[in-house]
């Protein structure tokens, strides 16, 4: 984009000329007056266009957050692409219908999908699709009440709050239920469906579970299949991005490790990803939590005089005292492996 923002991220780096720049349109007031179309001959060019410099900033920060995930990310990146060209088309006066962009992100935990359904409401509330672009993040619990009236003002409730916004929906597969008939998940399902529907312009919905799991619930929903216009799968993390991540964590909280405790951690790492429960990121970010535990307890334990680096190193020992090293977890532990 422009040049004093660095390198434009790819699918932004088009050169148009132009000899005037008119911005983007912006989306209609609330008062229900349009901005005069521009002239057919008017030209807009993308790398000084404020919507699209702002765009471009946006996936930027995207790529800079989250390592790996290149299948997500160039699809964020084409989501964003059609959303910026229909503002170029309504600011001329061509057809522009409001896309459908209730979502459903399917991947293992940890892989960022809460993260992404941010940065896509920001995303969407910078083109002007949201009001507000607030993420509301809920599971069953606070949809589906556990009595008959209990549901529908639980529901309602939640969607009030995520209206302007995106509503991120976890595990949305547990809201069906139908091997128990008292079960009050659709009722929570109908409501949404309809206000998925009749408020579409002031709210997207993302659903996010296991495929397989999000696959049979769209199979017994086909109402809410119909209803999701994109589906953005997450691919698990590969041991040198995980091993990127924790040095990410690591120097968000100006901690290191020593040279030993690197390929300690490494190793760690490799065990690690083949246990139970093991969740990519969150996985790792629980792991230096008590990284930090046996670094503090090593310090105190130790004693005598101790030094800023001191504070901030983690050493080999402090990685190697994990369980995981000494067979870690075994079915049906109920406590996170350290």
């Amino acid at each position: 984009m422009a040049a004093q923002a660095g390198p434009a991220p790819r699918g932004f780096a088009m050169p148009r000329p132009a000899d005037t720049q008119p911005e983007l349109a912006e989306p209609a007031s609330g008062n229900g007056a349009q901005p005069a179309p521009l002239p057919p001959d008017a030209t807009v060019d993308l790398d000084h266009a404020e919507q699209a410099v702002a765009i471009s900033a946006l996936l930027g920060r995207l790529d800079s957050e989250f390592i790996g995930l290149a299948p997500v990310k160039d699809r964020v990146r084409e989501i964003a692409a059609l959303l910026l060209v229909d503002r170029l088309r309504q600011g001329y006066g061509l057809a522009c219908s409001r896309p459908s962009l209730h979502m459903c992100f399917t991947g293992s935990p940890g892989t960022g999908k809460t993260t992404l359904a941010a940065r896509m409401g920001e995303l969407l509330h910078e083109l002007g699709y949201l009001r507000k672009g607030q993420l509301v993040s809920v599971t069953r619990a606070d949809l589906v009440g556990q009595y008959v009236g209990h549901t529908a003002p639980k529901t309602r409730e939640v969607l009030k709050r995520a209206m302007g916004g995106v509503l991120f929906i976890d595990e949305a597969y547990y809201l069906y239920r139908p091997e128990n008939e008292r079960d009050y998940g659709q009722e929570a399902i109908e409501i949404l469906l309809q206000v998925m529907e009749a408020q579409r312009e002031d709210l997207v919905v993302i659903l996010a579970g296991y495929a397989d799991r999000m696959d049979v619930f769209f199979r017994s929903n086909p109402g809410m299949a119909s209803r999701i216009a994109h589906h953005i799968d997450f691919p698990d993390f590969t041991h040198d991005e995980l091993l990127q991540i924790a040095d990410k964590m690591l120097n968000a909280e100006q901690y290191r490790m020593s040279p030993g405790a690197r390929e300690a951690f490494a190793e760690y790492v490799r065990l690690r990803m083949g246990q139970p429960r093991f969740a990519n990121a969150r996985s790792i970010r629980n792991a230096i939590d008590r990284l930090r535990l046996r670094q503090a307890r090593r310090l105190v334990a130790t004693g005598g005089v101790i030094a800023r680096d001191d504070l901030m190193e983690i050493s080999a020992d402090d990685v190697r005292a994990s369980r995981v090293f000494r067979g870690g977890l075994v079915m049906g532990q109920k406590t996170p492996a350290g």
